[in-house]
């Protein structure tokens, strides 16, 4: 790679680190699912969201990560341009693509913090242990202070309090 091309692609990674910085989030959500051994499943993602006006920008991520969706949001309040999502939820490729890049191109703003709960539990899912009740809850309790830093629901789910109870 020339000088020039090296220029060029550190150009184009600090744009990226700025887009995702001002656009993006890093999120783990924990929903009942009465499929899964323990009723719950853990569904961590990337997203990065734009008007429609902006969709070429999205394109240009999915393009260069080679991997995720573009998914189109209807809106329902007073904006007239519906809202368009690239999303990466596969756990290969935010664990081969999305993560490298990002601790490769670090994140200014606090969403690397975020970025770095969220590593954390893509390892704790490479590792199998969202299979089980203290690995989910130790997810939970990660994700609880991400982004919303709101209460987790498996962490409030009637069944974690009363194996919690039951533990100790």
């Amino acid at each position: 790679m020339s000088g020039a091309d090296n220029q060029q692609e550190r150009m184009r990674a600090g744009w990226i680190v700025g887009f995702v910085d001002g656009e993006g989030t890093f999120s783990v959500a924990i929903q009942k699912n009465a499929e899964m051994s323990s009723g719950w499943q853990v569904f961590p993602e990337f997203v990065v969201t734009q008007a429609m006006k902006s969709l070429e920008a999205l394109e240009e991520l999915r393009d260069f990560f080679g991997c995720g969706g573009i998914y189109k949001n209807r809106r329902y309040d007073n904006h007239n341009e519906d809202i368009f999502r690239y999303c990466v939820r596969r756990i290969r490729d935010l664990d081969e693509r999305i993560v490298p890049f990002f601790k490769m191109n670090p994140l200014k703003t606090s969403k690397r913090e975020d970025f770095e709960k969220f590593v954390q539990v893509i390892e704790m899912m490479k590792a199998k242990r969202h299979l089980t009740f203290d690995g989910l809850t130790s997810i939970a309790r990660i994700v609880q202070g991400m982004n919303s830093r709101r209460k987790s629901k498996f962490l409030l789910s009637s069944e974690t309090v009363r194996q919690t109870l039951c533990t100790e």
